[in-house]
């Protein structure tokens, strides 16, 4: 607990939440933001300038790993 404290004061960002998902996801992590791009570009919505923020934000926040 001490330690996620200490890097977050480093670097001035909270290190983002890991989820395990296997056999979901690929070898390299994929932030939530990514996920979202995928499955939005998917079903035939285009993205917009805020959309590259959101995803951006989404990504920070949470990432899937294996």
């Amino acid at each position: 607990m001490q330690e996620e404290k200490d890097i977050k004061q480093e670097t001035g960002q909270a290190r983002p939440y890991r989820v395990r998902l296997p056999g979901f996801v690929s070898d390299e992590d994929i932030g939530l933001g990514d996920a979202v791009k995928h499955m939005t570009y998917a079903v035939g919505i285009r993205p917009c300038g805020g959309c590259e923020h959101r995803a951006a934000a989404l990504n920070r926040w949470m990432v899937f790993t294996r």
